[in-house]
């Protein structure tokens, strides 16, 4: 009986998975990306969009129960009051019927205009304007929106919750936007609205009730203002007024919106180097006054339009920013007459093809300094020499730190990296002191700025350097505080810190596992956490995105995860006492949670393979959850998959791990056909859940695993001047590990990657048979003239990247030559058995699409099955969604071709010939001659 039960129990199981959907490209667009969560200051009210396929979003707002609050179709960007009182949100047009007009052309002007959506919890109702630009909201108070209303001219109904555009057969009368738009305060529980015309800008203080706005008159005849709105009893005052072709830049109140900082241009020639001025005004003034021009600036210095304009939390000190005079052309010239040359120079700072993509950057450099406002006291604390400055304490402390990475920047060519000196100045008095020299690694100041805080790569040392003292110490000096698994030819990294305890008590410092409590003047350390023992690193939260300081004198909620088993979770420490207590672990990836601001609510998600990340909601405690999102639903309906950890020996000998997705009505019995995609290291994020969509770059694990694939992506660990070698010495045992199990079917395993992977996979063939089909894209095959290439993204030289970082040659080709030969697949293109797609693209930053160009056109001398995909304007990744659909198509006909014996496409069998590109695809199935 007990016989009969199985065999009825096992056909069950055997019929609902027969019953289930192959996941198809299709379905990508029914698929639910949950956008812009948030949880209500009070911790009452949850708010998501779900966007389906990368089009529409469909807001929800949920309570702590999961009961729906409120939902509403084409809606996103949603924002909570501070009160909890309302929420805002943009609605948009359908996506589907702007495409339908742009085919129709119609034109822009005619094109349909956002709609703002207000929401009120108390009243449950909805208020919809219409015809809405852009909206902004006080941050920390609330009561009111500033909203722009587009050029088309409003009319307002009778029902003043609700604004609507006339309804007339003449076309409306336009705002010209040179002129600026009208702004309209709204109330938002009255709904009371003051109309501000001819805004050009404006911005609300942080905490203080106040709005700053300039307006622009409606003609030449007008004039142009700076006004203060005082929130709270309606009233505007006009605290700047010049002609109306002056031009405001860096309009900004401070926190408590008692003071505002604002550069103006009121010059109405039209000389080149423009005459900007820095004004403040405080409560009380009924003015601005002018700080600053060009004739009280510093000796070749001039105001700049580009620095920002801020002020310390105290509003002690005004801080903005300093330029020096443009370098202009002659403007006599005509265009025949100017001579266009680059000229590259051996030994200058930067290389050329850097200099020419931050041109707009240097046109913009400014230097900031500060404003005592106490006595109108100017202090320069950036300058040419050095360049950058940093601030803490809010902008309150007494020192700055500035720094310089001129002198080290023509060896960042090959080393890769940004070393920098760095000196403390005085924001009283102006003056400097030299305290570290030739930095590998960024520093910064402790909270109260009384120490200069980093990580010196080239010692693997955390330092700090005591400004009052003027006392370096190295903190982690002989100890083990850098990234124990570096494989690359450079110097290790650190494991970051969690930040600083009050009043710079201690700094918190991870290691691999722990978190060290260490005394910046001598060093001592205490450990606080104890993972090292079981292989758990814990990680502090910032729960609080003010926060300036980890409290001792409180619990702080830490992540977990666990190395053995991949588990993460949730675990609260006692900083008082030092104990702790697991309050959440298991096989899955937890989220870094999100704080209600005004209570201990928190949301937050977990996903596996299988599991989709929905958003969840507890307390601090996590004793109890509650899912609030079900964005995929569907997913019950398709065949999906599993995933799992599994470990082989390297040919090195080295215990290695890697991830196996197999389907969901996986069979040991049966024999299945494996794709092997693999990068560097990935077994970490076996919990990590894939949901089917058109990626630009690799194979979609569930939609694979749907269609019957197993996918093993193994860990590679390297050895320096060896890389390829290193990821066969990786990879082929892991593969043959499974292969023994007997599930694999050997004789139809495929491999992709991209970029990095696309590489690993290109050297992979030429050594090994054991792939039917690859899949390499955007890779480089010869490591010799690449070495010499530019990434074109950024302008930088690829040396560094060869000598010190990611393909891990560990020098030049002229100290070794034989390593990129060897690391080279170009050079071994007639071991090739394996037919490849190449995917690499006309305009990659990344790497030079010559690569692909080299790698293919050998292919094709040799007569090896190949084919290249280039789309056209794509960089290292087709990101138009009609490009990433098409490749995802031909991908998964080139595999199942291969490796599942699927009819073979048109553009396979024929390519798609020039004439007929963006014509036809080739992609309709060729009878299967089998």
């Amino acid at each position: 009986m007990k016989q009969v039960l199985c065999i009825i129990l096992l056909c069950i199981g055997v019929n609902s998975f027969a019953q289930k959907k192959i996941l198809d490209h299709k379905d990508f667009d029914i698929w639910n990306t949950i956008k812009n969560q948030a949880i209500s200051v009070d911790g009452k009210y949850i708010m998501y969009s779900l966007e389906k396929g990368e089009k529409d979003n469909y807001l929800k707002i949920k309570e702590a129960n999961a009961s729906l609050v409120f939902e509403h179709e084409r809606s996103e960007n949603g924002r909570f009051t501070y009160d909890s009182n309302h929420t805002l949100f943009t609605i948009k047009a359908w996506k589907d019927s702007i495409t339908e007009m742009t085919r129709r052309k119609v034109k822009k002007e005619d094109m349909p205009h956002d709609t703002l959506g207000i929401f009120d919890f108390k009243t449950k109702s909805l208020t919809k304007i219409p015809n809405v630009k852009s909206y902004k909201i006080p941050t920390k108070w609330s009561g009111v929106v500033a909203y722009y209303l587009t050029e088309i001219k409003k009319e307002k109904s009778k029902d003043t919750s609700e604004t609507k555009t006339k309804s007339t057969k003449k076309k409306p009368k336009k705002v010209s936007s040179k002129n600026g738009f009208h702004l309209v305060v709204r109330d938002l529980a009255s709904g009371k609205e003051d109309t501000l015309k001819y805004v050009t800008d404006f911005s609300f203080a942080k905490e203080g009730k106040r709005l700053v706005y300039t307006t622009t008159g409606k003609d030449t005849k007008s004039n142009s203002s700076v006004n203060v709105m005082n929130i709270e009893n309606g009233n505007s005052a006009t605290v700047f007024e010049a002609n109306n072709k002056s031009k405001y830049y860096r309009l900004q109140l401070s926190d408590s919106g008692k003071n505002l900082g604002f550069v103006v241009d009121s010059d109405t020639t039209k000389a080149l180097v423009r005459p900007n001025k820095l004004y403040h005004w405080s409560e009380g003034q009924s003015k601005a006054s002018m700080i600053v021009d060009a004739a009280s600036a510093p000796k070749g210095y001039r105001v700049s339009s580009d620095g920002t304009v801020s002020f310390s939390q105290d509003d002690s000190k005004m801080y903005f920013g300093l330029a020096t005079p443009p370098i202009v052309q002659d403007t006599t010239l005509l265009k025949d007459e100017i001579v266009n040359v680059e000229v590259w120079t051996y030994d200058e700072p930067r290389l050329y093809t850097v200099q020419e993509l931050q041109v707009k950057n240097d046109q913009k450099k400014s230097y900031q300094t500060v404003v005592h406002l106490n006595n109108k006291k100017l202090v320069q604390l950036a300058t040419t020499e050095y360049p950058n400055a940093r601030l803490t304490d809010k902008g309150n402390a007494s020192v700055a730190l500035v720094s310089n990475q001129e002198p080290y920047l023509l060896e960042s060519q090959w080393t890769g990296r940004r070393n920098s000196d760095y000196a403390i100045v005085d924001v009283t008095t102006g003056t400097s002191n030299k305290v570290l020299t030739n930095i590998s690694s960024s520093m910064s100041l402790s909270p109260k700025g009384n120490y200069v805080f980093g990580y010196h790569a080239p010692d693997s040392t955390w330092v700090a350097y005591n400004i009052a003292t003027n006392n370096r110490v190295d903190l982690t000096k002989g100890k083990v505080f850098y990234n124990e698994l570096n494989d690359s030819p450079n110097y290790p990294g650190s494991y970051g810190t969690a930040g600083w305890t009050e009043d710079d008590e201690s700094v918190l410092i991870y290691d691999r596992y722990d978190i060290w409590k260490f005394n910046p003047n001598n060093g001592t350390s205490t450990r606080l956490t104890k993972g090292r023992e079981q292989k758990v690193t814990y990680r502090y939260v910032r729960l609080d995105p003010d926060e300036d300081f980890i409290d001792t004198s409180r619990k702080w909620l830490l992540t977990t995860f666990n190395e053995n088993n991949k588990h993460s979770g949730y675990y609260e420490f006692n900083a008082k006492n030092g104990k702790g207590k697991q309050l959440l672990s298991g096989p899955y990836s937890y989220s870094r949670p999100s704080k209600a601001r005004l209570s201990d609510a928190v949301i937050f998600s977990r996903q596996s393979f299988e599991e989709f990340p929905n958003i969840r909601i507890s307390d601090l405690n996590f004793k109890k959850d509650k899912v609030i999102s079900n964005a995929n639903p569907q997913q019950s309906e398709y065949n999906w998959g599993t995933a799992e950890i599994v470990k082989w020996t390297s040919l090195d000998g080295m215990e290695l791990e890697g991830m196996l997705i197999k389907p969901e009505d996986f069979n040991p019995n049966k024999k299945y056909p494996m794709i092997v995609n693999f990068y560097e290291k990935s077994s970490n994020g076996v919990f990590r859940h894939k949901a089917p969509s058109a990626g630009r770059s690799t194979i979609n694990y569930s939609f694979y695993a749907s269609r019957g694939y197993l996918i093993f992506n193994p860990d590679v660990y390297y050895r320096d001047g060896y890389p390829g070698e290193s990821a066969y010495n990786c990879v082929i045992p892991g593969i043959t590990s499974l292969v023994e199990k007997g599930f694999v079917d050997k004789d139809n395993i495929g491999t992709q990657g991209h970029s990095w992977g696309g590489y690993q996979i290109a050297y992979l063939v030429t050594k090994t048979d054991i792939f039917k089909a690859a899949e390499s894209g955007a890779p480089v095959v010869n490591m010799i003239s690449a070495f010499g290439g530019i990434r074109w993204d950024s302008g930088l030289s690829r040396q560094f990247q060869y000598e010190h970082t990611q393909s891990r040659i560990g020098g030049t080709p002229w100290e070794y030559p034989q390593r990129y030969v060897e690391n080279s697949p170009i050079y071994n293109m007639d071991k090739v058995n394996t037919p490849l797609l190449i995917m690499h693209n006309d305009k990659d930053g990344h790497v030079p699409w010559y690569q692909g160009i080299e790698y293919f056109t050998a292919l094709r001398r040799l007569g090896k099955p190949s084919w290249l995909l280039n789309y056209n304007g794509a960089r290292h990744w087709p990101l138009k969604m009609q490009n990433r659909k098409d490749f995802n198509i031909r991908m998964q006909q080139f595999f199942d071709y291969y490796l599942q014996g699927a009819p073979k496409p048109v553009w396979m069998e024929r390519g798609v010939p020039a004439l007929e590109k963006g014509i036809n695809q080739g992609l309709e199935l060729l009878p299967n001659k089998n």
